[in-house]
């Protein structure tokens, strides 16, 4: 019998991280709390036999706040990050996934809601996981060959789980590498928001819902401009966005 998920909940609400651990319990997870921001990071970067699944953060945290912890484990991991806000703080929103969370719920939430992101994230997780395995780095070439999704000089190579623009790496969250391998199956084609959102963030768009927008933003930044110096990523308007080709 294979050995259940593992998931780190960083929040210093003992009930919460209680029930957090009793609701995952029941979906096949194995949770770990931290109640403060230390032992959180130095438990989310310790080397693990098994790696965390996933880290559900507070913003929130005595000590270090939860943007200072996941700036530091992003040097690091890619560990999908589903963050905790306060509700109605939509900065803190924002901020998270600039600095690289995967998404984000604001609090008080329905802790059914929460189990739903967080069977989400898993699932893109487990691909990312079977994609980066022991024979990820020796299958790249033959992805280049068979699966590589070439747009100008921007190459997405999906079973590898890779990015390079003009032959450079470039390291991208699970939820970043995800929305750009559907904006590049459709290179040239608007994909509209609620599409994005079902298909990457595996749930519907919510009303003042920034997370794909934001997932675009940091995609602009981390992919730089096209080969002619416009955007890569198009916003069109009241319609979605467009990864566009410079060349024919």
């Amino acid at each position: 019998m294979a050995d259940p998920p593992q998931i780190l909940v960083i929040d210093d609400d003992a009930e919460l991280c209680e029930l957090l651990a009793e609701l995952l319990g029941q979906e096949g997870y194995a949770v770990e709390s931290a109640r403060d921001a230390i032992s959180g990071l130095a438990r989310a970067q310790e080397e693990r036999e098994r790696p965390f699944t996933l880290v559900v953060l507070d913003v929130m945290l005595p000590g270090l706040n939860g943007f200072e912890v996941l700036t530091r484990l992003r040097r690091s991991s890619r560990v999908p990050v589903l963050m905790l806000t306060a509700r109605g703080e939509d900065v803190d929103r924002i901020v998270g996934l600039e600095m690289g969370a995967d998404d984000y719920l604001p609090k008080p939430f329905n802790p059914r809601e929460l189990v739903a992101r967080v069977r989400a994230l898993h699932r893109r997780a487990s691909h990312a996981g079977a994609a980066a395995g022991p024979g990820a780095a020796a299958g790249a070439s033959a992805a280049e060959a068979q699966g590589a999704l070439a747009v100008d000089d921007l190459e997405v190579l999906p079973a590898a789980r890779r990015v390079r623009v003009r032959g450079e790496e470039v390291r991208l969250t699970t939820a970043e590498f995800d929305l750009l391998e559907v904006l590049a199956r459709q290179a040239g084609t608007v994909v509209s928001r609620e599409d994005l959102a079902r298909r990457v963030l595996g749930r519907r768009l919510a009303a003042y819902d920034r997370g794909i927008d934001m997932h675009v933003s940091n995609l602009r930044r981390k992919l730089g401009p096209g080969p002619g110096g416009g955007e890569r990523i198009k916003t069109v308007r009241n319609a979605g966005y467009i990864l566009a080709r410079e060349r024919a």
